[in-house]
């Protein structure tokens, strides 16, 4: 699904204009990546997780050359399903 697919669905289940949609949703987006960014996380009821992890430097190798090289560190972004979310999922299957 892309942020157009994500735009259309609201913008059929809510009956509001295509642009007022588009606002809605790029704010969305807008706010939740300022809040990652300032290293909150971001709680959705029903949804998950989402939190930035700082990931130490470590030892890697080189798949093709066998090179032991070091992966400096760095942030990820994580995601943690809620267990509403998990349920539906596996319920589906």
């Amino acid at each position: 699904m892309t942020k157009a697919d994500i735009i259309s669905a609201v913008q059929q289940k809510m009956g509001f204009s295509r642009r007022l949609t588009s606002e809605v949703v790029d704010d969305l987006f807008e706010i939740i990546k300022k809040t990652l960014l300032n290293g909150e996380s971001v709680k959705i009821s029903g949804f998950g997780n989402l939190e930035v992890r700082e990931k130490n430097a470590r030892r890697g190798r080189n798949p093709r050359t066998g090179e032991e090289i070091t992966i400096s560190a760095r942030k990820v972004l994580r995601f943690k399903p809620s267990q509403v979310l998990r349920k539906a999922i596996n319920n589906r299957s």
